[in-house]
């Protein structure tokens, strides 16, 4: 039951730095929405980073893990939002945007983790 606290406190600081995010970042209308890229990629490279310390400590079931990882990097990122906004692309018929999205998102994304899990163990080695 503790785990269920510290995803809902965990969740909550993350949707909430998302949200500072898109107030911080400004968007034009129709413009790539750089808010949810940033949020996106950066807690990419945060579960990376954590992915490193939860491997190496066999924290998988810590609070640490709930917290950070499941919380607070699940509220900061958003794959709704990705996929909506993805979608309004494809609707207007913006297909340039989308692609630079999509790519974007889901390469950026993928390489981040990775680059941040590189990191924690090269600077743990």
């Amino acid at each position: 039951m503790k785990s269920f606290f510290y995803v809902f406190i965990g969740g909550g600081l993350g949707s909430i730095f998302r949200f500072a995010i898109s107030k911080l970042i400004s968007v034009t209308k129709g413009g790539v929405p750089w808010p949810t890229i940033f949020a996106n990629l950066t807690g990419c490279f945060l579960i990376g980073l954590l992915l490193g310390w939860v491997i190496k400590n066999n924290g998988e079931k810590s609070e640490l893990y709930f917290l950070l990882i499941v919380g607070f990097c699940g509220g900061l990122t958003t794959f709704s939002t990705f996929s909506n906004e993805g979608l309004l692309f494809l609707k207007s018929a913006d297909y340039s945007n989308f692609l630079i999205y999509l790519v974007t998102s889901v390469v950026g994304g993928i390489t981040l983790v990775g680059l941040g899990y590189y990191i924690f163990r090269l600077v743990n080695s």
